[in-house]
């Protein structure tokens, strides 16, 4: 019975947030780029799928699953000279809990301020990034059920000016009595909206210019309007369909429900051999109209320095169109 509240209140919540949000009207947009080169290469079909440490942005659930302390370092050189970062970092409280720390950097670089007096630069540079701190608790209600929460903090900035706002997500995760098929489902981003703010907005304002002897430097800010957050409802289906001692082949699907885009689906798969080597392959963004994205690939190497010490190598390759092909790097060490 608790399953089935959690479950429905889940469905609920995510029916009444994405009832009244529109189509790319949202703050934040770096928060939909997807975390750890084993979920990019599976497609992003990683909902019932993650129990690294990348599963705090997939679904925070399954970090109590692993059973493991483990700590994620990505970096991607992302769109348009952008660079994008991720840190995670898993700790096993015991065989049923395990709590996570999560930090995402999107940074734009910096540049030259120019105006129209000094076209060539005011000696001046400018630059701008996004961040998001997240603090995630998991915990295995059963051998079969788990949830999880997590807190978030997400800032934008550009030069002076900077946008502060605050999070929650949800995930839930079942391992089903049908081949140990799992079942996953999440809802991000559910928060407050974000609004521009910094010194640059700040002016003298002349409320008559027509008036003589009025006050002509009335202290005043430009006001910017208000966005909400980008929100996520991921529903994900996993299954090993070959398990032996060597070899496993995982699929796994997900449906996506954005807030500031229209529904998809990612596809893929993973082989495992030995659980040393892992190959892998997906497809992003099926059933949306004029995506860039598409076919992903990776690789992945485990190697066990000790008994107590685990090192994992992750690539993953992303096709996007005609914007670049996009390679992720991670080293995750385990514990």
């Amino acid at each position: 019975m608790k399953i089935r509240i959690l479950t429905v209140f889940l469905l609920l919540s995510a029916t009444q947030a994405f009832s009244q949000n529109k189509v790319g009207t949202t703050a934040a947009p770096f928060l939909g780029i997807g975390a750890g080169p084993r979920a990019i290469g599976m497609g992003g079909a990683f909902t019932a799928v993650a129990t690294d440490p990348s599963a705090l942005y997939w679904n925070p659930s399954g970090i109590s699953r692993s059973g493991q302390t483990e700590f994620l370092l990505e970096h991607t050189n992302y769109l348009v000279g952008t660079s994008f970062n991720y840190f995670a970092g898993v700790i096993a409280l015991d065989e049923n809990n395990a709590i996570g720390l999560s930090v995402t950097n999107l940074n734009y670089g910096s540049d030259l301020v120019t105006t129209v007096s000094e076209p060539d630069g005011t000696g001046e540079t400018w630059s701008a990034s996004d961040w998001a701190i997240g603090l995630t608790y998991s915990r295995n209600l059963t051998d079969r059920f788990s949830i999880a929460g997590t807190a978030k903090m997400i800032t934008q900035n550009i030069w002076h000016e900077s946008a502060t706002g605050w999070a929650l997500d949800a995930g839930v995760l079942y391992i089903t009595p049908f081949n140990d098929m799992k079942i996953g489902m999440e809802i991000a981003n559910f928060g407050t909206e974000m609004q521009m703010t910094g010194s640059d907005l700040l002016v003298s304002y002349d409320p008559n210019p027509s008036m003589a002897g009025n006050n002509k430097n009335i202290p005043a800010e430009y006001y910017t309007n208000s966005y909400p957050l980008p929100l996520f409802f991921r529903v994900g289906l996993a299954m090993d369909v070959v398990n032996s001692d060597n070899n496993r082949v995982t699929l796994a699907a997900d449906a996506i429900h954005p807030s500031d885009n229209l529904q998809s689906m990612n596809v893929g798969a993973e082989y495992s051999w030995s659980k040393l080597l892992f190959l892998r392959a997906g497809y992003k963004s099926l059933f949306l109209p004029n995506s860039q994205e598409g076919l992903t690939l990776g690789v992945g190497i485990r190697y066990e320095i000790t008994m107590h010490l685990i090192l994992k190598l992750d690539y993953g390759f992303e096709n996007f169109g005609m914007l670049k092909n996009l390679q992720e790097f991670a080293l995750t060490v385990g514990f």
